[in-house]
């Protein structure tokens, strides 16, 4: 295990040793790609014939899944028990939580899924702490609450990026819009839609050899740098939208309050007084970009308090069905639907439609 730290020590310092500019940008790109490849190994250690571990992750619950990562002591717990009145272990000592905690909220008609994680530390990424288990449990939610102290906020949000940054967590980022394609021979043919500033042949050519990939096709439709085409070649990074939570605000003053309501994704609040919930939950929404739809029995008014929840990426009506049951698609004749997603009121749909958010739906078997 040392030697894969040591070995990452020594890349992060011939990087921070190596001057940025054109000459040496190939260079460059490939201790990323040798950096990537090393904190691959350390985060997915050899299997061997270790007994069972205690468990950590808790099932998925509900319809999203959020969790609160932070520093410990930021207030994490406290937050979880006010926002779901689910107890988690408060103290003023630091490591009071030890595990998951998990706490469920209803919001808008959709169930949400709260996790309390253990407070992590710097160095997470590479083994210390529970890090390595808290960042696993992080990657499978949907969206992270990164709790921090509104006293010392900045330095310590730069070190949970980093941490989560090297496990392969992208925050608030979309997937870099590379085509990357292996083939058997032909060698590496690289096509550039947009003029790049910093890829070009050489440099692909020195990251792809650091993967021993020496024929490949690459696309690339954006100005990309080194970075966006290692996160591509990896394939095991997952992008996830992030809510930057400034907890304490009860100890600092009004003219502060409005600087720190300036930080993109951020929301202040005080956990311990319940201050500015409401503003948390409304950008939760926003950032979770759920569809309820409402089911309507024929002859029956609508049922506006139990929707059918579906996620961002998949909204057709062939999704619904699914949804409710596996067996509906194959009696399905059409179904009849109001609200923003179609032209009259009600009208007849197929299961390709797409669906907005609050429409009401009614199916029509086959007889």
């Amino acid at each position: 295990m040392s030697t894969l730290v040591e070995k990452i020590k020594a890349v992060e310092d011939e990087m921070a040793r190596t001057q940025k500019n054109k000459a040496t940008s190939a260079h460059l790109g490939m201790l990323k790609a040798k950096l990537a490849r090393f904190k691959r190994e350390l985060i997915t250690p050899k299997s061997g014939g270790g007994g069972a571990g205690e468990g950590f992750d808790v099932a998925k619950t509900g319809d999203a899944r959020i969790g609160f990562v932070g520093f410990p002591s930021v207030g994490k717990s406290t937050l979880l028990s006010n926002l779901a009145g689910v107890y988690s272990e408060v103290a003023a000592y630091e490591f009071t939580t030890l595990t998951t905690v998990p706490g469920v909220i209803r919001y808008k008609g959709a169930k949400i899924q709260l996790l309390d994680l253990p407070g992590i530390i710097e160095g997470a990424k590479d083994g210390k702490g529970r890090g390595r288990q808290v960042i696993a449990v992080a990657r499978t939610c949907k969206l992270i609450f990164i709790v921090l102290d509104v006293l010392k906020p900045l330095g310590d949000k730069a070190i949970i990026e980093n941490e989560l940054e090297g496990f392969g967590i992208r925050l608030n980022k979309v997937p870099p819009n590379i085509t990357f394609r292996k083939k058997e021979k032909g060698g590496i043919n690289l096509t550039c839609v947009v003029p790049q500033t910093e890829l070009d042949l050489q440099s692909v050519k020195q990251i792809l050899s650091e993967y021993r990939i020496s024929n490949a096709d690459i696309i690339l439709k954006e100005d990309s740098s080194c970075d966006d085409l290692i996160d591509v070649i990896e394939g095991n990074r997952v992008y996830i939208p992030c809510i930057y939570v400034l907890n304490k605000i009860d100890q600092i003053s009004i003219e502060e309050l409005d600087i720190i309501y300036k930080i993109p994704h951020c929301v202040p609040l005080s956990a311990h007084h319940k201050w500015n919930f409401d503003d948390l939950l409304e950008k939760m929404w926003d950032y979770l970009c759920l569809t309820r739809i409402y089911t309507k029995p024929k002859g029956q008014l609508p049922d506006f308090n139990a929707p059918v929840v579906l996620k961002e990426d998949n909204k057709t009506l062939e999704a619904f069905c699914n949804n409710l049951h596996k067996g509906i698609l194959k009696d399905l004749k059409y179904a009849l639907v109001w609200g923003s997603s179609v032209k009259y009121q009600p009208q007849r749909v197929g299961k390709e439609h797409v669906l907005a958010d609050e429409d009401i739906v009614q199916i029509i078997k086959k007889h």
